[in-house]
């Protein structure tokens, strides 16, 4: 795989005749958390969810540019299916199935492979290992995962992701429903994760975007609600020496 995971180019997205999105132009690196930072409503979202054509899924979606994924094209030349295993996606809300830990984390395997059990005892073992779980779950696997705390519950779902093997991991706010303790754990294992895969995260909180991520993108919103971006780079440049002023203005909290 190229050192660019992702490369979005002149990205249009249309929700019937609403312009969610403007000529959005980005390069996702790989092995790097990646942070996408705006006021609500400007489109961060939207964008999350066309790296892995999760829009496709909503009427009336329409799509213009493109967006590369190992230098093909993920609306022409991928199959959605196959491109979701290798994008996953760890939603604002943990979002367990209503089912055992242990068979929320094999889901995937006993899906896409045919294999014993005892190879699936493993890779639920070592998915919930990486995501700093096995330890609190490892004598209650077969209790409900909905008998977890929120924190723990998001720790499983990024579990069950990791269980597909995907490439790249999307997260879409993942700790905004989480207490301090639980954000925390989120944010340390993201930095572990970075080694071996690509992560994107939407984030409304600006240190923590400051902290955890490589690569910072603003999104904002023109005259007619269009979400753009108005800057993209080294967090730390986008933090401390920002090119723009509406991205000085946003993260210092003059708005938004």
């Amino acid at each position: 795989m190229s050192e660019n995971v992702f490369e979005v180019s002149n990205l249009n997205l249309f929700y019937g005749q609403h312009k969610a999105l403007s000529d959005i132009n980005m390069d996702i690196q790989s092995h790097t958390i990646t942070a996408l930072i705006g006021p609500s409503g400007c489109g961060k979202s939207t964008f999350l969810r066309t790296l892995n054509r999760m829009n496709d899924l909503i009427d009336g979606v329409r799509i213009t540019g493109s967006v590369l994924f190992d230098n093909k094209d993920v609306y022409t030349q991928t199959d959605p299916l196959d491109l979701r295993r290798r994008v996953g996606m760890v939603f604002q809300k943990p979002n367990p199935f209503p089912s055992s830990i242990y068979d929320n984390v094999a889901y995937a395997p006993r899906l896409h492979k045919r294999i014993s059990k005892s190879e699936l005892d493993n890779i639920v073992e070592d998915c919930l290992k990486k995501a700093s779980l096995w330890d609190e779950v490892k004598d209650c696997l077969k209790k409900s995962a909905y008998s977890l705390s929120g924190g723990q519950q998001q720790r499983l779902c990024i579990a069950r992701t990791l269980a597909a093997s995907p490439e790249v991991i999307l997260m879409d706010e993942p700790t905004s429903a989480l207490d301090p303790l639980s954000t925390t754990r989120i944010e340390n294992l993201m930095d572990d994760l970075k080694k071996n895969y690509t992560i994107v995260i939407v984030t409304h909180n600006m240190q923590q975007a400051s902290r955890i991520s490589d690569k910072t993108g603003f999104f904002f919103t023109n005259q007619e609600k269009s979400g753009f971006l108005v800057e993209y780079g080294d967090t730390e440049e986008l933090f401390f020496n920002p090119r723009d002023k509406r991205t000085e203005d946003y993260i210092t909290g003059r708005f938004g």
